[in-house]
């Protein structure tokens, strides 16, 4: 039997002008005895270069405010301008592209509480004035003067703008729901029964858009309706928080920013325990928001640091700070999800990159490709010790670490107190309390 094989001879793949010859090449990395090896060593390199490119500042805003950021609002409809509020009453707008302020107003006497666009691109204010003020900022020719005002019976602490209709909340000791198209008639007040505290914060469910949520200075978290015009449920924490955040993608879900440094992920349908716990700062959050995909938080706190954190984690994936950089009282998401708004006591707005290493701008085939390589090769063996230790590490403030070094020490003191006490009591024939529900202390309906 004759078998015929065909053939090729060593000069038809010898590379022009040269004897050497061209081995073939082994594409199957499953049979290379050193793939494993050399890929482990590219994903060690793409994440040491990822954290020496780290660059998360990008640049403060124009010259800032004379006093302390207290509030910033996004215009939804547009990428560029965003509004922010200060201690002395002055509300400016910013242009992303220029990184400078387009319009300014004296808008009230003390500190602004809360910023809101509205959908034709109209900025609501209101502050411990008492006052609520309508602006045209993209109107020049309106000048400062507001086009239309509320006033309340108390001060107020924080807006919500509806997300379909065209009206408002503003929390005070009550939250009053104003009609956009009727100014003078008079708003829909909502209330949980026997609560008289100062309510800190609401805000409208973005996707359930006549539910809204409040948290108050009594440690209460109340759900409301507005189809009922009623307090559907409260919930009492071991701590007051200060703001509450809807998930743009899961209606359910939202997160509040407490004073016992955490963030507590909630679904309003099981109140009787967190979602998640997001720890890391060593002091009172001061502000928290979902980013638009609905996957990852931002949150400011009074330790002068913000945080970056995936909604399915506990600890943060990043944490930004610079050296003059006081207490960050408010941080917020561009709609694009690419960058971070950060308003702080030292009256600066700055501008930082969502993802510290990710550069914008137009990228080569090649260059997109690598990066896409090196991504995917860190994901792949990021579970590695050392991988895993340069990915996770990042530079932290001494203060802030001494803080945190005290409070693991204080954490640590409690627990063997607790577990003592259990030891000698009849507490150890109680079940133990998990993690996510040891801040929830009552429920009410």
């Amino acid at each position: 039997m004759k078998i015929k094989a065909i053939s090729r001879s060593v000069s038809a793949i010898q590379p022009p002008g040269t004897d050497a010859v061209k081995q073939p090449r082994n594409l199957d990395s499953a049979v290379h005895p050193f793939e494993r090896a050399r890929e482990y060593k590219r994903a060690l390199n793409a994440v040491k270069l990822e954290r020496m490119h780290a660059a998360p500042f990008i640049a403060q805003l124009g010259r800032g405010h004379v006093d302390g950021v207290y509030s910033i609002a996004k215009d939804p409809n547009s990428l560029e301008r965003f509004a922010s509020g200060s201690g002395d009453g002055v509300v400016k707008v910013w242009d992303l592209a220029t990184r400078d302020e387009v319009w300014q107003a004296s808008a009230h006497e003390n500190i602004v509480k809360g910023l809101e666009w509205t959908r034709d691109r109209k900025l609501l204010t209101c502050a411990a004035d008492r006052t609520v003020k309508l602006f045209d900022p993209y109107n020049p020719a309106s000048g400062s003067a507001p086009i239309s005002s509320w006033l309340g019976s108390g001060a107020f602490t924080s807006l919500s703008h509806h997300r379909s209709r065209n009206a408002f909340a503003a929390s005070s000791s009550v939250i009053s729901v104003y009609d956009l198209e009727r100014h003078t008639a008079a708003p829909e007040v909502l209330r949980w029964p026997t609560s008289t505290d100062t309510i800190t914060s609401v805000a409208f469910n973005h996707v359930e858009t006549s539910v809204l949520a409040s948290c108050s200075s009594d440690r209460g978290i109340v759900i409301y309706d507005l189809r009922t015009g009623t307090a559907v449920a409260k919930t009492v924490l071991t701590f007051a928080c200060n703001r509450v955040a809807w998930s743009p993608m899961e209606a359910f879900n939202f997160a509040a920013a407490s004073e016992d440094h955490n963030v507590y992920l909630f679904d309003m349908r099981k109140m009787d325990r967190a979602r998640n716990v997001l720890k890391g700062h060593v002091a009172a959050v001061m502000d928290v928001e979902f980013s638009p995909t609905g996957e990852e938080l931002v949150s400011a706190s009074w330790d002068r640091t913000i945080r970056l954190w995936h909604r399915d984690r506990g600890h943060s994936r990043d944490m930004y700070h610079t050296k003059r950089m006081q207490r960050v009282l408010s941080a917020k998401w561009t709609p694009d999800a690419k960058y971070i708004l950060s308003g702080s006591d030292d009256g600066n707005v700055r501008l930082w990159r969502a993802n510290a290493s990710q550069r914008q701008g137009v990228k080569s085939t090649r260059q997109r490709q690598a990066l896409e390589y090196n991504d995917a090769l860190v994901k792949r063996y990021g579970h590695m010790p050392e991988i895993n230790r340069i990915r996770r590490h990042r530079h932290m403030p001494k203060v802030v670490k001494k803080a945190a070094e005290i409070k693991n020490e204080e954490l640590k003191s409690i627990k063997r107190r607790e577990e003592n006490e259990r030891k000698h009591s009849s507490k150890q024939f109680q079940a133990r309390k998990s993690e996510r529900e040891k801040m929830v202390l009552a429920q009410e309906k």
